[in-house]
């Protein structure tokens, strides 16, 4: 089936981009926010990406995609980094529009310390697994610039989002990784990964992911602040 792939970036966005209508959430006044950053993060990982491939890291089963490509990768692979983000970064919106996320201070700095020593020390004895070790080294990395060099007071709100997002991440993720179809979508190299996985994702997966929420997620904030500020400039 060559367009699963397409049909899977196309199911994660479209209800989030319908609801973004919504009169209560009217996150459609946030689009341009959003695909300005999405826009940034997407080039950040479509590099990665793309470098990755061709180191043979993972590819790309032709069974289930449509055979365009770009920089090497298939069309819905960069779809991919532009559908997952508007699905998590509208999920935050929303969640943080409607509930009080907000965590204690003092055990968000706790738990982002504990969080980012464990996946230095991971990523660090696996320096010879290259999915392993950049993502988990890289992912430290964001959350130290984010909540102690920039200074974040969301990151409890983005981890208790992306909690939640796990549960429609392993449906995704699990039928990219082979989860219910005959072969995968995407094909890893064991010997880049710890080759733990839960049902046939990579648990590298999971920190990738929560990589490239964070920095949709602060981008987007960015944007709305510096948009919001020159609207008011024109009005006042």
């Amino acid at each position: 089936m060559n367009s699963l792939y397409l049909l899977v970036d196309f199911f994660t966005v479209i209800i989030p981009l319908l609801f973004s209508f919504h009169a209560k959430i009217k996150f459609h006044l946030s689009w341009k926010s959003f695909f300005s950053a999405s826009i940034i993060v997407a080039i950040i990982f479509i590099i990665w990406d793309s470098v990755f491939t061709h180191l043979g890291v993972w590819n790309f089963n032709p069974n289930y995609i449509v055979g365009i490509y770009f920089f090497k990768l298939p069309i819905e692979e960069i779809l991919f980094f532009i559908c997952i983000p508007f699905s998590c970064v509208f999920t935050y919106f929303c969640l943080d529009k409607f509930y009080q996320l907000k965590w204690n201070p003092k055990n968000e700095i706790i738990f982002c310390l504990i969080f980012c020593g464990i996946l230095l020390v991971i990523g660090i004895i696996h320096l010879d697994k290259l999915y392993t070790s950049v993502t988990f080294i890289s992912t430290a990395f964001v959350c130290i610039l984010l909540k102690f060099i920039l200074k974040i007071n969301w990151f409890g709100k983005a981890v208790t989002v992306y909690a939640i997002l796990l549960i429609p991440f392993f449906i995704v993720n699990g039928i990219l990784t082979g989860t219910g179809i005959e072969g995968a979508v995407v094909n890893y190299n064991e010997a880049e990964n710890l080759g733990i996985r839960i049902l046939t994702i990579p648990i590298e997966d999971a920190f990738y992911g929560f990589e490239m929420i964070l920095l949709n997620i602060y981008l987007f904030k960015w944007f709305e602040k510096t948009f919001n500020k020159k609207i008011v400039k024109i009005t006042s």
